[in-house]
């Protein structure tokens, strides 16, 4: 699993940084707001995948 999860977050990070771009250009958001709606989204993101990491690792043990 620890070698699985590293490779579907990563996919995961792709696919909701590529639709953030696309949505951000089809609002014609201004590049600060940009930069601000990324680092939101992928902290989120990040929290979630760390959560269902944490989740698994446990169910396995």
């Amino acid at each position: 699993m620890m070698l699985i999860f590293p490779f579907y977050a990563i996919f995961v990070l792709f696919i909701f940084n590529s639709l953030t771009l696309q949505f951000c250009t089809k609002m014609e958001m201004k590049e600060k707001k940009q930069s601000s709606m990324f680092r939101v989204i992928n902290i989120m993101i990040l929290v979630l995948l760390v959560s269902s990491y944490v989740k698994v690792l446990n169910a396995t043990v």
